[in-house]
């Protein structure tokens, strides 16, 4: 019989932020179940919750919108109501408005980084807290970051900040949680991936593109090698990561002045 080596057999994960079949959420969801996991899943509206149902059959889907609090609160009790333990959380929730045209990072929208902040960062913190009741005591929690944050993408613009703003809140979220259990905060980072979400970023294809041609492999980092990394660090084999960050990006930071991609920025003909 093959060994489990993720040790999930039989665990209880809550997975927030399936939209459809190409998201983070999903691929990580299927690496669970095939894992022997029971995934619980939560969405964003009702509408949403029909779709993901067809999905995953007669698994649990709940509603909950993070920009409330009375929703939150609501996910907690719903939650409790199913089971008393969960031994993971895998956040994978993230918004932009990126309607209209792109504007300098210097004339961004106050009401814009705040709401994209309270969706993509703050509901980590805020959701943590609500279910710190419920997570076994050496449960993992798991969010999705990007590779890099100080990389001024100038169509991705102010989500950089808040993601590099989620990336910091892992610290403190492991920290405080320290005080009362072993519950850990990490992130998997990954390059740009083929989405639906990342399709509204303007310009995104062109920098998928590039990403590609700048990964060592020169292929684009798939969504289900993000996601089996996410799944490896919501599985206890991950139990000595705590408030870290793993980049997934097929060697892409490591190849910013490959040859070739300098030779094409310079009008040069590749070589032979």
């Amino acid at each position: 019989m093959p060994t489990d080596f993720l040790q999930l057999e039989g665990k209880r994960i809550l997975v927030m932020g399936v939209a459809n079949k190409k998201s983070v959420a999903w691929h990580t969801s299927r690496v669970l179940v095939e894992a022997g996991a029971e995934v619980v899943y939560a969405v964003r509206n009702e509408a949403r919750r029909e779709q993901v149902q067809k999905l995953v059959g007669d698994a649990a889907v709940l509603v909950c919108d993070v920009e409330h609090e009375d929703q939150i609160e609501r996910l907690a009790h719903e939650l409790a109501a199913r089971y008393d333990r969960y031994d993971g959380f895998l956040h994978s929730i993230a918004f932009a408005d990126y309607a209209g045209e792109p504007r300098p990072f210097h004339e961004t929208a106050k009401r814009d980084i705040l709401r994209a902040f309270d969706i993509s960062c703050f509901s980590l913190v805020a959701v943590s807290n609500a279910l710190k009741q419920l997570l076994s005591n050496e449960a993992s929690v798991v969010t999705v970051s990007i590779s890099t944050t100080t990389m001024a993408s100038e169509n991705y613009g102010y989500m950089a900040p808040i993601k590099a703003a989620l990336d910091s809140s892992l610290a403190f979220l492991a920290k405080s949680f320290s005080r009362f259990s072993q519950v850990r905060f990490n992130a998997v980072a990954p390059g740009l991936l083929k989405t639906s979400a990342s399709a509204g970023i303007p310009g995104y294809v062109d920098s998928y593109l590039y990403a590609e041609q700048a990964t060592l492999r020169k292929a684009a980092v798939k969504t289900e090698e993000a996601a089996n990394v996410a799944a490896f660090l919501l599985s206890p084999r991950s139990s000595g990561i705590n408030a870290q960050r793993v980049i997934v990006d097929a060697g892409m930071s490591t190849n910013y002045f490959d040859g070739e991609l300098i030779r094409a920025a310079s009008g040069l003909k590749p070589r032979e």
